[in-house]
């Protein structure tokens, strides 16, 4: 009862924070202005992430959660929110935010002994990463962080595909039994969710990169804790929940290297922009989003469950899903469909 009365206190909270906020962020300058690469029309207030921040905080200090993680994750976060708060007002250049992410991962790793050590083949044995364990922990936290980072260019976007995943990471979490995780990830959801009230469309203000940052920061860590050093099938499990984030994030990286433009140059062919080219409102594009996220967070859970034959297969069926919904959209190019084509002509062959 403490616990889901902590709950209602975040989520409160962070509903009656959010409007204090808003006048802080036109007090500090910390707007958002529209132009041609983005689909709001008026300036908008940002640094929403720091009601995300504060009603999580206050959650985490009546729960006080025990892990010998705890306070090297919440140094990490520290780390992210003030980046994200000084990128919101004065926006810092991508290198700056990237130093900062790669430093607040080092701090996990290092202080808080978060790692990915190793995983247990399907087919027996072992993979040890060894040396390279925390270069791959670096660059899953780095790489979420920036992929939730990335899809946070609609009203409610990154928000709800934040808490979609959180509702699947903890609920792994309950069937894994761990308790740290359960807490953390349900004190961030239902500050997340409060949050969501004002930033739905039509957004009374944005997240910001302090919000979007901390987010992809905080999933990171936590589809770490919930299943690293495990079964090969366990550690697909995190990336089948934040398959929409990640496919639009690798998406992006595979468009810019075949336009030959630099890794970091914004553009508007991520998934959403996708959707709106295609006809769809900025509310239809933002539900249709959740609702594939939905599906990812429901093929993890169906993974963890069936045999080693039937993961390979459900592997298969999202691997060819996610490819035609990328040809479909024109997610790299509006040329881009070689599977499209081949079913097309396969199609033509038969109906002569």
């Amino acid at each position: 009862m403490f616990f889901y009365m902590t709950l209602i206190l975040c989520f409160m909270c962070s509903i009656l924070i959010t409007p204090i906020v808003k006048k802080l962020a036109f007090r500090l300058g910390a707007t958002d202005r529209p132009n041609d690469r983005k689909v709001h029309e008026k300036i908008m207030p940002r640094l929403g992430g720091l009601v995300i921040y504060i009603s999580f905080m206050i959650g985490l200090f009546i729960m006080r959660p025990d892990s010998p993680h705890h306070l090297g994750i919440m140094a990490g976060g520290l780390v992210i929110v003030l980046t994200g708060i000084f990128d919101d007002i004065y926006e810092l250049s991508a290198r700056v935010k990237l130093v900062s992410q790669i430093i607040a991962a080092l701090i996990v790793v290092v202080w808080g002994g978060v790692q990915v050590n190793f995983i247990n083949l399907p087919f027996g044995g072992m993979l040890e990463f060894g040396g390279f364990s925390i270069m791959i922990t670096l660059l899953w936290i780095v790489g979420v962080t920036n992929a939730i980072n990335l899809i946070d260019g609609l009203d409610g976007l990154a928000a709800g595909v934040s808490s979609i995943a959180l509702i699947s990471i903890s609920g792994m979490a309950i069937i894994m039994g761990d308790v740290y995780v359960i807490t953390v990830g349900f004190l961030l959801l239902v500050s997340t969710l409060g949050f969501l009230k004002y930033n739905f469309y039509p957004a009374k203000i944005f997240m910001g990169d302090t919000g979007a940052l901390f987010l992809g920061y905080m999933i990171s860590v936590l589809s770490l804790l919930g299943f690293k050093g495990v079964t090969f099938i366990s550690f697909i499990i995190p990336i089948i929940i934040l398959g929409v984030p990640m496919t639009d994030t690798i998406f992006a990286i595979v468009r810019r290297l075949v336009k030959k433009t630099p890794l970091s140059a914004p553009d508007k062919s991520h998934l959403h922009h996708c959707f709106l080219n295609l006809g769809f409102t900025h509310k239809q594009t933002v539900i249709l989003i959740y609702a594939i996220s939905a599906l990812f967070g429901l093929a993890a859970f169906i993974f963890s469950l069936t045999t080693m034959w039937g993961s390979l297969l459900l592997i298969t069926i999202i691997l060819l899903s996610i490819e035609l919904i990328v040809e479909s959209v024109g997610l790299v190019d509006k040329n881009y469909r070689p599977l499209l084509n081949m079913l097309q002509g396969r199609k033509y062959v038969k109906n002569r």
